[in-house]
């Protein structure tokens, strides 16, 4: 009935018209972007200080740390993210996961074994956001709260730790209602927070001005040259004040480029040298002290600032809990997870999103990680893997991008890349001798979700086999049909098919045992495009009329969108193939899975995606179909 159509693909980064749009949306970005980064030094300038870890306070050590700090959120933050990787955006969407469906795309200009290397660790750098999600809100939380030992003796840690626990809880709890209500708040919020560090930590600069001369990179190298070994593993602290670097480009389909790099230059990068610089002030005036961060603060001001500091530790993990669940739409709308509970929280914006499963899942991670560690100390070593771990994985990302996409020379694109890998392999090799003391966790973790992914998707594209080895094709079940007929009753049934080519297994099973066929009969297949999202008006690529009162409609959808099939059917009316909603059923198969021992995948991995196929939510819930139209047919399928 019509052909297919090019498809009108939609960038998420919002229309900037304005200096006012332009103020408005830098100071959103600031909240919901820098939140984690934010909130680093609570806790990763005091580590490298703290024994029996870090260096004693001279001021040779301090003037070294704080320069590799300096330089740290130099060239990871500006250079490498606002520089370069933001440029390697998927229509206007960021983030691992978008990198890699943009690589997809051209996938046909990239060999097999490349390709397969890009996935795999796109995959796994996905994998370890998961493990970040969950150790972002037990540190952030535990650290602010942490700071009320250092007002009285009353605050023990067991008194701390319910307390961090309670605001745990209550933070995940309330996820269900979205952050549309609070979201206007997390701007201003955070902007207090960093006002507030900013100005503490010029009022310690003006007091000892000679930490300025940190600014010189000579004083990093004489850090390393001092202390050799011991300095090189201090490296595995200072990342930490580049936590939440990934959000820069995984928060670009929500703001877009030019607000989170304004929200950065006039706010979050002054006040975050300031402060750190402070606290390096603080160390040269004072020596050795329990807490640089909240020693910064005049005595009665400490609970302000420990009440300051916990509202931004919470604005910090509802950063990386709505990123997690982001990634958990697009992992399934790319096939590389089980199809979830998806919420949408707000009816104007979105990418507000709410997956009770890994809401779930992450409260209990967060929890048990507070019980487990019990100080925000002993974050640090799982902190460090986890972000080191996905920086590695983005770099090499970049290069496929830079080389497949845009052209670059190798010779250009490698000279850029080693020049990240540098960092972020000097980072993560600071980081793995501190696998014993907690840095396990991120990659238990990432190893965990990783084989989670890798599985469902080998697993669907063995049940794909297998449909398609038992599929009729189109042509001949249409022949057949014109030569026997066969009974019609009035109605329409819409079969859903994942293969556009050949006649759905639950019509066959219908027909069988039913012996008849409805007066209109639609064939509807939907596929995912490695695109962030697709116009309305294009969502149907193709309604072909295949005669005998049969119709194929093949739609399409972006990896950040929901897929609907009531708005399908409406986008079909509107193009000029009616059905009567009052009279259409929806038929979907429910496959029963047997393990077998035929090759293609391990037995355990097939017992595996067997009980995730079990668990993952029913294909009419995922795709918006009222349960009271919709009829199932089982199917035993042998894998």
């Amino acid at each position: 009935m019509s052909p297919p159509a090019p498809a009108s693909v939609v960038s998420h980064a919002p229309k900037i018209a304005s200096r006012a749009d332009l103020a408005r949306l830098s100071l959103a970005a600031l909240g919901v972007v820098y939140g984690d980064i934010g909130t680093s030094p609570l806790y990763a300038l005091r580590e490298c200080f703290k024994a029996p870890h870090g260096v004693a306070v001279t001021r040779e050590n301090v003037l070294g740390v704080e320069s590799l700090f300096i330089w740290s959120l130099t060239l990871v933050i500006v250079v490498k993210y606002l520089t370069f990787v933001m440029r390697a955006d998927n229509r206007g969407e960021g983030g691992i996961l978008a990198l890699l469906a943009l690589l997809k795309e051209r996938s046909q200009e990239s060999g097999r074994r490349t390709m397969a290397v890009y996935v795999a660790l796109g995959l796994f750098g996905t994998a370890l956001l998961y493990g970040d999600g969950v150790i972002t809100p037990a540190i952030s939380v535990l650290g602010a709260t942490e700071g009320l030992a250092a007002t009285t003796s009353f605050f023990s840690t067991p008194i701390i730790m319910a307390l961090a626990i309670a605001i745990i809880v209550a933070l995940f709890l309330g996820q269900r209602f979205g952050t549309a209500k609070v979201g206007a708040v997390f701007g201003p919020a955070i902007l207090l927070w960093f006002v507030t560090i900013g100005g503490l930590g010029v009022r310690w600069i003006a007091e000892r001005p000679e930490v300025l001369l940190a600014v010189d990179p000579r004083h990093a190298v004489g850090f390393f040259l001092a202390h050799r070994i011991h300095g090189f593993l201090v490296l595995g602290f200072v990342v930490l004040c580049v936590t939440g670097g990934e959000a820069l480009s995984a928060d670009m389909g929500h703001f877009g480029k030019a607000p989170i790099r304004v929200a950065w230059f006039t706010v979050a990068f002054p006040a975050l040298l300031a402060n750190y610089l402070g606290q390096g002030a603080l160390l040269l005036a004072k020596g050795p002290v329990d807490n640089s961060f909240f020693e910064m603060a005049p005595g009665s001001g400490r609970y302000g600032l420990v009440a300051l500091a916990t509202v931004a530790a919470i604005i910090a993990s509802q950063a990386m809990i709505s990123g997690a669940f982001s990634v958990t739409q697009q992992a399934v709308q790319l096939g590389y997870w089980p199809r979830v509970t998806i919420k949408h929280t707000s009816g104007t914006a979105e990418g507000q999103i709410y997956v009770p499963e890994v809401s779930f899942a992450m409260m209990v991670g967060s929890i048990a990680l507070v019980l487990a560690f019990q100080d925000s100390s002993r974050f640090a070593s799982a902190y460090g893997i986890a972000v080191t771990g996905t920086m590695t994985a983005t770099s090499i990302l970049f290069y496929g991008v830079a080389r497949r996409l845009w052209g670059w020379r190798p010779v250009a694109a490698g000279a850029l890349v080693a020049m990240f890998l540098g960092v972020d392999l000097a980072f993560f090799g600071a980081n793995v001798h501190k696998i014993a003391d907690g840095g396990w966790f991120p990659l238990v973790v990432g190893v965990a979700i990783f084989t989670l992914m890798t599985t469902w998707r080998r697993g669907r594209e063995l049940l794909g086999r297998a449909f398609l080895k038992e599929a009729l094709p189109l042509d001949a079940f249409m022949a057949d049909l014109s030569v026997t007929g066969a009974h019609r009753v009035a109605g329409t049934a819409v079969f859903m098919t994942s293969n556009p080519n050949g006649v759905p297994a639950v019509l066959l099973h219908f027909f069988k045992h039913s012996k008849v066929l409805h007066e209109q009969v639609v064939f509807l297949s939907i596929a995912t495009e490695h695109v962030p999202e697709i116009a309305r008006a294009d969502l149907i690529e193709e309604i072909r009329d295949l005669g005998h009162g049969f119709t194929q409609v093949r739609a399409r959808y972006g990896f950040t969108q929901t897929p609907n099939v009531l708005e399908l059917m409406e986008v079909c009316a509107e193009r000029g193939f009616e059905t009567r909603a009052a009279d259409t059923s929806y038929f979907l198969g429910r496959e029963t899975l047997l393990v077998t021992r035929a090759p293609g995948m391990a037995r355990w991995r097939k017992m595996l995606f067997a009980v995730m196929s079990r668990n993952a939510r029913p294909a009419n819930a995922f795709f918006q179909i009222p349960p009271n139209r919709v009829v199932e047919l089982g199917a035993h399928i042998e894998l």
